[in-house]
């Protein structure tokens, strides 16, 4: 198991770090990701296994993508966090982590009209019929009054989240996803208070904060935002005005971390790995937002190093990578080589290829 010991205070990734109440013993965090194992969006025994694998004591591990109700789900396998089943099933995922010491946190979402069943989304303009090779179906423009039960259905999800023990919750604003569809002024088309301005576009992704924030504690709440990314035919005219409107907004809430994708990152696609220069678009949104600032997209570890050296970022958030390595932090540590990723393996059904099956150090 990974121990920070004074020996990495040269590894900036590897230095301790105070998150709120949390006592991180390192600054690698586990990014969410799809993985598409849970069956009927029912969390499998499976997951105990793969989370546990990835988690160290004092580590930060981000839950997949996790629907908050049936109308918000987009892929069939992806987990759900709106019954109580899904609530049950979830436990021994979360104590099989908070046994290795872990910290645990929930990814929770809307896809919106990331959708091919009826879908909603702040417009009615659909995404192109065929993008990613899919047939996706036209959304349906969410009605004011239909608001509030969106924002209930957050808030409900991040209560069942804490039910099942997890240490808090992320709220998905990225990726094409419903509140990027209200963020994004590429696809909100809204002539009323939910559109048009920057105010106006971000108010649905501060309700949400709010009506949780006030549910769970701001202790117990972060959110990733993609200001630069046009996944999903999700861009912006201004990403970096809504991503430092944003940075200030959340500040209101006094939430517990900010978790920001860098410019390049688009969906499953990331800056080439070998690039060791840190990129700095995102520092006038570290420096607004006053708590954790959690960076990711494309990093290694040369470059998350330099970014927690030159306080860049607070923590760096790792996906293919962690995926590969679920000992991580020990490669980072002795500077070992790493697995590579099998990418057609990231989303199919197997509980176990592409899934539990990488090899730690010590196996490989």
């Amino acid at each position: 198991m990974y121990e920070s010991s004074s020996s990495n205070d040269l590894t900036p990734l590897l230095t301790l770090y105070r998150m709120g109440k949390f006592d991180l013993s390192h600054r690698i965090v586990l990014a969410p990701l799809s993985r598409n194992r849970s069956y009927n969006n029912v969390p499998q025994p499976h997951a105990a296994l793969y989370y546990s694998q990835r988690a160290t004591k004092g580590g930060l591990l981000i839950a997949e993508g996790t629907g908050v109700s049936h109308t918000a789900q987009g892929f069939p396998h992806a987990p759900g966090i709106w019954t109580k089943e899904h609530v049950e099933a979830w436990k021994p995922i979360v104590d099989a982590v908070h046994q290795k010491g872990g910290i645990f946190f929930l990814q929770i979402l809307h896809v919106g009209r990331l959708s091919t069943n009826d879908s909603i989304s702040s417009t009615d303009k659909g995404i192109t019929p065929g993008l990613n090779g899919v047939e996706w179906s036209p959304p349906r423009r969410i009605r004011k009054d239909e608001i509030p039960n969106i924002v209930n259905d957050f808030r409900l999800a991040a209560r069942n989240a804490i039910e099942a023990g997890f240490d808090g919750v992320e709220i998905h604003a990225t990726n094409g996803c419903l509140i990027e569809q209200f963020l994004k002024d590429e696809v909100n088309d809204r002539k009323d208070e939910y559109g048009g301005s920057l105010e106006n576009r971000s108010r649905i992704a501060l309700e949400i904060v709010e009506a949780i924030t006030n549910e769970i504690g701001s202790s117990r709440v972060g959110i990733r935002l993609s200001p630069f990314s046009n996944f999903m035919e999700s861009g912006d005219s201004n990403p970096d005005a809504l991503g430092l409107y944003m940075a200030n907004a959340l500040n209101k809430f006094d939430i517990l971390y900010l978790h920001m994708v860098e410019p390049g990152v688009s969906g499953a696609t990331v800056l080439q790995e070998s690039e060791d220069e840190t990129p700095h678009r995102l520092l006038r949104m570290r420096k607004a937002f006053k708590n954790t600032f959690i960076a990711a997209g494309g990093y290694n570890r040369s470059k998350g190093n330099q970014a927690i050296g030159e306080n860049y970022a607070d923590l760096v958030a790792f996906g293919r990578l962690f995926l590969a390595n679920p000992d991580l932090p020990r490669r980072y540590e002795l500077d070992a080589s790493l697995n590579e990723c099998n990418s057609s393996t990231f989303y199919v059904l197997d509980p176990v290829v592409g899934y539990t099956d990488y090899p730690f150090l010590e196996e490989a």
